[in-house]
């Protein structure tokens, strides 16, 4: 057999292991879906996670009317997902039976590297920035969709470069732009948002952030001390850019240090301005991480 035409038929049955392997992560899916909601039928207690919630009662209105309606007689109990949730769901539907009929030696190369990939401390940093953001299902298949979509094609086999590719395009880089250039006394502002946030204070205003950011000053007696004025105009260039919002449009005719807002951005989209920021105080660093690993 000449080497052009063994190329192409080494090529076609590549692309025919890669085709299988696309159709058994599809069904993976679909099983996991069906079997869920099986369960759930068939439990009296039913946990669910949405990722944001503050409160059960919060959580249980985002869930549609009829869906409600459907588990009214089940007890709801909303609890997060854990990061070994995630990984643990994610090498449910990534990893490949054995019994499979595709070729041995394929399957057993596909798992080990996916096993060596989620041992590795690169993809718990890649997870951790992906769930600091969106950690709901919907959001986990679709990074899984992108990093599937990156395969090799030729050997069939997942990579590390193809959960990075996945996590860039799942990133919000318009977000990113918005917080390059920001004055120091803006990062201050976002820095004691991100902390009413973790104190789980549902709502807060201008003059709540300018408490938690003299608290700040008078706890770790830094210069960086403005005067209620300048903080205001720095509050409204964040507004101007998108950066943070009104947490509801029902007080128009309020003065704005009194209307409710919130941040548009992650702890992990913060975290990284602030390491961009070359004039970055320490103390704002240390503050943000000591909010995210508690």
């Amino acid at each position: 057999m000449d080497p052009p035409h063994r190329a192409s038929q080494e090529s076609a049955s590549n692309s025919s292991v890669t085709a299988a392997l696309g159709i058994v992560l599809r069904s993976k899916l679909k099983y996991l879906v069906a079997s869920s909601v099986s369960e759930a039928c068939n439990n009296s207690v039913l946990l669910l996670g949405p990722r944001g919630c503050r409160k059960d009662a919060d959580a249980d209105q985002l869930l549609e009317k009829r869906v409600r309606s459907r588990f009214s007689h089940r007890k709801l109990l909303f609890v997060p997902s854990s990061l070994d949730d995630i990984q643990r769901l994610m090498e449910h539907l990534l990893m490949l039976d054995k019994n499979l009929s595709l070729p041995k030696n394929y399957v057993t190369e596909y798992n080990s590297r996916l096993t060596s990939i989620f041992g590795n401390k690169k993809f718990k940093g890649i997870l951790d920035s992906l769930t600091d953001a969106d950690a709901t299902t919907s959001n986990i298949l679709r990074f899984l969709f992108r990093v599937v979509s990156y395969m090799d094609m030729e050997s069939g086999l997942l990579s590390m470069e193809c959960f990075t590719h996945a996590l860039s395009c799942m990133q919000r880089q318009p977000k990113l732009d918005s917080l390059q250039d920001l004055s120091i006394l803006e990062l201050y502002i976002l820095v004691c948002m991100n902390r009413l946030e973790d104190k789980e204070q549902n709502s807060y205003n201008f003059n709540s952030i300018m408490k938690e950011y003299r608290s700040i000053q008078d706890a770790y007696k830094t210069s960086d001390k403005y005067a209620t004025t300048v903080c205001f105009r720095a509050f409204e260039h964040l507004l101007d850019r998108e950066l943070i919002t009104f947490a509801d449009s029902k007080g128009r005719n309020v003065a704005l240090e009194y209307r409710p807002v919130k941040l548009l951005i992650s702890s992990r989209e913060l975290a990284q301005s602030l390491e961009l920021n070359t004039t970055c105080p320490a103390v704002l660093q240390k503050l943000l991480d000591r909010e995210r690993y508690m």
